[in-house]
């Protein structure tokens, strides 16, 4: 069997990440090497996305530059992976017959052959992190049954499987041990955790687990609204170590689009249900996404999408356009907003949203809170709020002179001033977590 120096480029959501650091960790239990740059490299293993029409140009235009590669003899394989690979197999085959293999995603055995490895089920637990140190994801389950008109992540990923809560934990203590101070509790549906397993929910018992490690920061990412274990906000409020900060992905707010999207909740319902949330925990922050110019949706609807984000006031919020996926359900209806007024929306609403957020940051000024340091330059720190996840949400900029504090530490701060996206403070008091 033959082994390669691989460069893997994992692209996509934090899901993909988790992937890409199992196959590694696989891959280098046989011997395989895995390169800072695709030159150093004689195999380009692209870890695909597939979720919305950016994504997947952007997995395009990596495996065709890769073919570029192997067409100018500098790689000697280029392989593809992941949610793009799942969907479009046969297509990207005849495209590409230049790609030595395509694999979907639940094929992990497959893919390490490929590359001359042999998969190992006693290392299931183990991971070769692309994050840094000092955070990491837990993905708890794989796939989804909710059945969302927009989304095709069903056929992607297949039916919600739960993990085992042990397994969780040894994975948990596994990346404790490598340094791992931030753990972002992760799954397409993080709500539905334990039903096809306990037949109830288990996520707060896998919450309270997890918190009595003793983890500095435990956060929680991807509520679906329906059967959210509401326990799990109460938890959050009296744990010190649970973030108080909740995702719950909403997509819209109008009854006739959210019974089109197949969301299983009305308006009246998310309202009631944010309210709950926020009186069981009035500290928490909430952080949304919406789709916007989804089949027929009016101007009229989306101006309540407006009002509904401007009175609800959340902390975070993403917005997508809509992306008319073949392998959705939602592809059966007549795409009939237009790209152009579909990035009208998006930046109508972000504009919004960015009003809402300058308006909550200001809020935090002159107030003393925990940060961690992600990066230090200048004599300034950056770093994160626990009301703020990896790579998506605020910075804090913090002055911090000659003190020598390291990337990955916590420390308390003053926060004296504040934007949209960006907290301005100092230091105040010495590193409480190195």
């Amino acid at each position: 069997m033959t082994k390669h120096n691989v460069f893997l480029l994992s692209l996509g959501c934090s899901k993909n990440t988790v992937d890409s650091e199992r196959l590694m960790a696989q891959a280098e239990a046989s011997g395989i090497a895995f390169t800072e740059h695709a030159d150093e490299a004689d195999t380009i293993l692209v870890n695909s996305c597939g979720f919305i029409q950016d994504a997947k140009e952007e997995s395009i235009a990596a495996t065709l530059a890769a073919i570029d590669k192997k067409a100018e003899g500098a790689i000697q394989k280029v392989f593809v992976m992941g949610c793009l690979s799942e969907l479009f197999r046969k297509e990207m085959k005849e495209e590409m017959p230049e790609v030595d293999g395509f694999f979907g995603t639940r094929e992990l055995p497959e893919v390490l052959a490929a590359i001359g490895a042999a998969y190992q089920e006693g290392l299931y637990d183990r991971r070769s992190l692309l994050t840094p140190p000092y955070f990491s994801y837990l993905k708890i389950a794989e796939g989804c049954n909710r059945g969302c008109s927009f989304c095709s992540i069903p056929k992607i990923r297949g039916r919600y499987q739960s993990q085992p809560i042990d397994q969780l934990l040894r994975e948990a203590a596994l990346l404790q041990k490598t340094g791992v101070k931030e753990l972002n509790v992760i799954a397409q549906d993080i709500s539905m955790y334990g039903y096809d397993t306990e037949g109830k929910s288990m996520l707060n018992d896998l919450v309270l687990r997890l918190s009595d490690m003793a983890f500095d920061w435990i956060r929680l990412l991807y509520a679906y609204p329906v059967n959210f274990p509401l326990e799990v906000v109460e938890t959050m409020r009296e744990r010190e170590n649970i973030c108080n900060y909740l995702d719950v992905p909403l997509q819209h707010c109008n009854d006739r689009i959210l019974r089109s999207m197949n969301r299983g909740i009305n308006k009246q319902e998310t309202i009631q249900l944010l309210e709950t949330i926020r009186d069981k925990n009035p500290d928490i922050r909430l952080r949304t996404t919406m789709v916007v110019g989804y089949p027929g949706e009016t101007r009229e609807e989306f101006e309540e999408l407006l009002e509904f984000v401007e009175e609800t006031r959340f902390d975070r919020l993403g917005c997508f356009a809509y992306s008319h996926d073949e392998h959705a359900p939602s592809f059966t209806l007549e795409d009939t907003v237009t790209p152009e007024e579909k990035q009208n929306r998006v930046a109508e609403l972000m504009e919004l949203q960015e009003s809402v957020a300058e308006e909550n940051n200001r809020l935090l000024e002159g107030k003393t809170v925990k940060v961690l340091i992600e990066q230090i330059e200048d004599g300034s720190a950056l770093g994160r709020t626990e009301y703020d996840a990896p790579e998506v949400d605020n910075e804090c900029i913090l002055t911090i002179g000659d003190k020598g504090f390291g990337i990955g530490s916590f420390c308390m701060a003053t926060i004296s001033d504040s934007s949209a996206y960006e907290l301005y403070g100092q230091i105040v008091g010495e590193i409480i977590s190195a």
